[in-house]
């Protein structure tokens, strides 16, 4: 007879890792249009710390699960489900509410729109490594940035699982990848990841450099998860007519709008999440119709950095936080 008990991480009150905690709780039960994931491996990302912290977008109903991607089995299907079967390998795009069907457990429910076939050539920790990169990247540098062959395009952190994501689509189109790291720690990886050109802003004129590398022309795109006053060194490296994507806030301080150098360049400054395109079925069809193939050719490779036992959620968490990681961050049920 199957348990009736499952092990989830939930929180109860916000703060540091250490407020993580993995507790048995009742086997979800799939409603309609929802079905339930036997969960293999989990991918971790910044959003998650940022909702743990009581920092993001939305507001943690606690106690709160949390999670954004998971990979495993279909178990269970709910009601109006034809997609999917029993016994099918799939993972997670994150296109729902953490507290309500966040994915660190066991077993996972989740709306059946947010779920996707795992690639037959991927492990379940690569298909817990590929939706909120690669199609938060999509929307920014396919869908929005019109990305060309041979234009310049700058992507900050760019170590993060994202950036990376980022980094090998702009090379699938033939652009020009400029990379930014804080120190020279990560320039080798960035470099061997695919970045044509790699900027330590901690010891490198970031503008210079970007007008430098563009002979004088500066970058048609700029793809940047910080936010605060490196927007207007953005501004400054970006092209005329060129258009800066904003798709977070690592920096606490204040964004500043560079209104003269935007209006003298004629500057698209966007702020932009994933939802809009994991949370509108046409786009995400055209995200998924992009992005399958270059999976199944293994043009589009994730890059796993470390990976976790589940019982270490907080240390896995902890490691986040440390920003030592190159790539993506696994735990492994």
């Amino acid at each position: 007879m199957k348990s009736s008990n499952s092990r989830a991480v939930r929180f109860h009150e916000t703060g540091d890792a250490r407020v993580l905690k993995i507790e048995s709780v009742a086997v979800p039960v799939p409603a309609k249009n929802e079905l339930r994931i036997k969960v293999q491996a989990i991918g971790l990302n910044r959003a998650e710390v940022m909702f743990r912290n009581g920092a993001y977008l939305e507001t943690p109903q606690l106690p709160s699960r949390l999670g954004y991607e998971a990979a495993g089995i279909v178990d269970a299907i709910g009601d109006n489900v034809s997609e999917f079967k029993v016994g099918d390998m799939v993972s997670t795009v994150p296109a729902f509410s953490m507290s309500e069907f966040g994915v660190y457990g066991e077993h996972a429910v989740v709306p059946v729109a947010a779920v996707v076939r795992t690639p037959a050539n991927f492990s379940p920790q690569q298909a817990a490594a590929i939706w909120m990169q690669y199609v938060t990247a999509y929307g920014a540098l396919i869908h929005y940035g019109q990305l060309q062959n041979g234009q310049h395009v700058l992507i900050t952190a760019a170590s993060s699982s994202v950036g990376l994501a980022a980094i090998q689509i702009a090379k699938s189109q033939g652009a020009i990848v400029i990379a930014t790291s804080r120190g020279e720690a990560k320039k080798d990886a960035l470099l061997e990841h695919g970045a044509d050109h790699v900027i330590q802003t901690d010891s490198e004129d970031l503008v210079a450099e970007v007008t430098k590398i563009t002979s004088g022309k500066g970058a048609e795109l700029i793809f940047d998860p910080i936010g605060g006053p490196i927007v207007n060194q953005l501004a400054e490296a970006a092209a005329q007519a060129g258009r800066i994507i904003e798709y977070g806030a690592l920096d606490s301080e204040v964004t500043p709008f560079p209104l003269f150098t935007a209006l003298g360049k004629g500057l698209i400054i966007q702020g932009y999440t994933i939802f809009e395109i994991s949370q509108d079925k046409r786009k995400l069809n055209s995200a998924k119709k992009f992005l399958l193939p270059l999976f199944e050719s293994n043009k589009l490779i994730p890059v796993i950095d470390k990976e976790f036992n589940f019982e270490d959620i907080q240390q896995a968490h902890e490691y986040m936080e440390s920003n030592q990681q190159v790539g993506k961050i696994i735990v492994n049920l």
